[in-house]
């Protein structure tokens, strides 16, 4: 008799969604039972960490921050390859900093991403600013441009999901839906998305909150759409989750004022919310990948 013999499998599955083109393909989900729970049932694919990279020079970092990417830092192609190279990323995620401007030109913005994809040997990630029209306009230009890349676009609102959706479907990529801290809202926007989407090109992102600073509620989401999705089968919920928590750890003072306390906070975080259920960590310090990497193994 063995262990396994004890427990009743899950009925559920997460959705196994494969991002990036052939030669550098990454794998998120796939999984049947919960986190670290492999002595009841498939593990399906590990975390995967991506480190963000800005398409422009981040500004207010502090320079303890900063100091990591320094040679870099005006480089997003030189940026990327030091993240995979000497950092240990799985994917990069492309951070449209550009956006941020009111002139910015979607056109030239789609081709810088195109040359990032083309120059890097992981998958990419691209992240809009949360301006729900910038954002939109962005990312469908990028779904054209970047078409047959297989990347993977966020986030997608209730106020843009349609357009930005049918943009990446067309250029074959994926998508990151992100609903504000509240599983119902979460399922409201799976549900809309399925009727037009494959459910093996989304993964989810119910927002993430750094230690200190609402975590329990992100937490307490990430888990609730885990086990909805893995105990009790729920087939709009079955999608592996993104936790983007470099943003919300790095504008707390006490990251920002402490290099040390910067690299555990963001480190801390991320391990919290992977025990809650995260497929894919996008962090920002490579110390803190570090350090969460070797705690996971």
């Amino acid at each position: 008799m063995q262990l396994n013999d004890f427990f009743e499998p899950y009925k559920g599955e997460i959705k196994e969604v494969t991002i990036g083109t052939e030669g550098k393909m990454v794998k998120l989900g796939g999984e049947k039972t919960l986190p670290f729970h492999g002595f009841e049932g498939q593990v399906g694919a590990p975390v995967r960490f991506a480190l963000e990279v800005f398409d422009t020079p981040p500004e207010g970092w502090p320079e303890h921050l900063r100091s990591a990417y320094s040679d870099v830092i005006a480089d997003p192609v030189a940026w990327a390859n030091k993240s995979v190279k000497q950092f240990g990323a799985d994917l990069i995620s492309l951070y449209l900093a550009s956006l941020d401007s009111d002139q910015f030109d979607a056109t030239q913005i789609a081709e810088n991403v195109k040359k990032i994809a083309d120059q890097i040997a992981v998958p990419l990630v691209v992240m809009g600013i949360g301006d729900k029209d910038k954002d939109a306009k962005a990312l469908v230009e990028i779904a054209k441009v970047c078409k047959g890349k297989n990347l993977i676009l966020g986030p997608l609102v209730k106020e843009n999901y349609e357009e930005i959706a049918k943009a990446a479907l067309e250029g074959g990529h994926g998508i990151i839906p992100q609903s504000p801290l509240d599983i119902n809202l979460c399922k409201e926007l799976n549900v809309k998305l399925t009727k037009f989407f494959p459910k093996d090109k989304m993964a989810i992102d119910p927002l993430s909150a750094a230690i200190g600073y609402g975590i329990d509620y992100s937490f307490s989401i990430m888990e609730r759409v885990k086990q909805v999705a893995v105990v009790h089968n729920d087939e709009m919920m079955k999608m592996p989750i993104v936790a983007n928590i470099g943003k919300e750890c790095w504008k707390t003072k006490e990251a920002r004022e402490d290099q040390t306390q910067g690299i555990l906070w963001e480190a801390i975080t991320a391990f919290t919310l992977i025990l809650a259920g995260a497929n894919l960590v996008i962090m920002r310090h490579p110390e803190s990948l570090k350090l969460v990497k070797k705690i996971i193994s």
